[in-house]
């Protein structure tokens, strides 16, 4: 007769026959079991092997399997299609489904209610766009393994905390989602207390990051600090690496020496531009180390076939390097107009290159032809460098005959007549914002 034991020891017995028969099968496919020691299995070969057709089905070989050997253990009605049929209803696009996997494949063992589905109420609360949901996992399928409470929650509170409007977070999170992976006290805080210390203000660096959040991956022990170190190397003032950062954070993330080294010498050679005029040049706009040299060349040599001298060309680089985001074609048109309309020495233009930077029709043109209805005689600067609004109390001001039959005005402002002498009152707007905008999409 049959022992108490005898159904319980013939059901090990079938169980592990079972068992070894689907290590069998799948060592014969390429899959090495190994760390499936510890996972239960299903009941036969044909259950594994519906497991291994419908991951093939996805795009997935069998590397992919061997990568991640654990997917074997998820049911296909119980977890796979639950969960692809979740992933696919948040955006992510059907023939996409198994990259998602490959990238991910703990997501096919995770709960829809109790995992994934909070997270997307997570993103969908930080105002990212129901339409990007799907963009956002497939960069970053991560996101669904991180508990809302811990990492995640506490950088979008740090991140708020210094100034960074909490409207900008689901933009901020769709262009870069990777930031709500890291650390406060070990990656963001630091590069934060870094910048601040070298003079950027703290709601100046709010906005940067609002525009530009992926500055938080930029490693601030191998990156940063060497290349803060290298812009001082080569002559960089303190007082001008806070504003390089602003207009052009990439640059901490650059082979800054390599860079710098060859325009340095480029600038030498080839534009007659001693060090120190380099460095100058770098702290006006420091996007002119990622630009190809030939697109520098453009404005040098349409200066050097219009009679400018090296050196003249030289001046005029390292005053207004925003010459190189001029189109050469525009150029001529406002040159044509210098010579032919306002009919001024070329020196002139040395000294205030920037008028190559203004449109013509829209700003040089009407403010000359307000000059001359008025009968005024002034520098380029004078009537250019200034908002609208300050041009007409200039236009219409004060001013005072010096030694000529024209109007003689003191750079800076409206004058005013104060018994002999002119006073002149602070500008208080300036178009150098303007210069530094045309150079971003560079």
């Amino acid at each position: 007769m049959p022992t108490v034991t005898w159904g319980a020891v013939q059901g090990q017995k079938e169980k592990l026959l079972s068992r070894v028969m689907i290590c069998d099968y799948l060592k014969s496919i390429g899959i090495v079991p190994d760390e499936l020691e510890e996972l239960e299995l299903p009941s036969s070969v044909d259950v594994m092997r519906e497991r291994v057709e419908f991951l093939k089905s996805l795009g997935l070989v069998i590397d992919d399997i061997n990568e991640y050997p654990l997917m074997l253990g998820c049911s296909v009605r119980k977890n796979m299609i639950p969960v692809l049929s979740f992933l696919e209803k948040v955006g992510i696009p059907r023939d996409r489904l198994g990259e998602f996997v490959k990238s991910h494949p703990q997501c096919l063992s995770a709960s829809v209610v109790i995992e994934l589905q909070p997270v997307i109420k997570f993103l969908r609360g930080l105002d990212v766009e129901k339409e990007d949901i799907g963009h956002v996992l497939m960069k970053y399928p991560e996101f669904l393994g991180f508990k809302i409470e811990g990492t995640m929650s506490t950088s979008v509170a740090y991140l708020v905390s210094i100034g960074v409007c909490p409207r900008d977070i689901g933009a901020m999170v769709t262009e870069y989602p990777y930031f709500l992976g890291m650390r406060v006290g070990t990656v963001i805080k630091p590069l934060v207390d870094y910048l601040i210390s070298l003079g950027l203000p703290r709601m100046i660096l709010a906005r940067m990051l609002e525009k530009r959040v992926y500055i938080l991956g930029y490693d601030l022990e191998e990156t940063v600090k060497p290349n803060v170190d290298c812009l001082s190397s080569f002559g960089i003032r303190k007082e001008a690496i806070p504003k390089i950062i602003a207009q052009y954070p990439e640059i901490l993330s650059l082979p800054l020496k390599a860079k710098l080294s060859s325009f340095q010498q480029f600038f030498n050679l080839k534009l007659k531009i001693d060090y120190d005029g380099f460095a100058r040049v770098v702290e006006t706009m420091p996007q002119i180390i990622s630009l190809n040299q030939s697109l520098i060349m453009k404005p040098v040599e349409f200066f050097l076939g219009r009679g400018f001298s090296s050196g003249d060309v030289a001046k005029m680089m390292v005053k207004c390097p925003q010459l190189v985001a001029v189109p050469v074609a525009l150029m001529k048109i406002s040159y044509y107009f210098f010579k032919s309309e306002i009919g001024k020495p070329l020196k002139e233009l040395v000294e205030f290159p920037e008028y190559f930077t203004y449109r013509l029709e829209s700003r040089i043109k009407p403010r000359y032809q307000s000059l001359q209805a008025k009968g005024i005689q002034s520098s380029l600067a004078w009537f250019l460098n200034c908002s609208d609004k300050r041009f007409e109390e200039r236009l219409y001001g004060k001013y005072m005959e010096v030694n000529s039959f024209c109007p003689s005005f003191h750079m800076g402002g409206k004058l005013e007549l104060r018994g002999n002498d002119m006073v002149s009152e602070d500008e208080d707007e300036s178009d150098q914002e303007i210069l530094y905008r045309r150079t971003v999409s560079l």
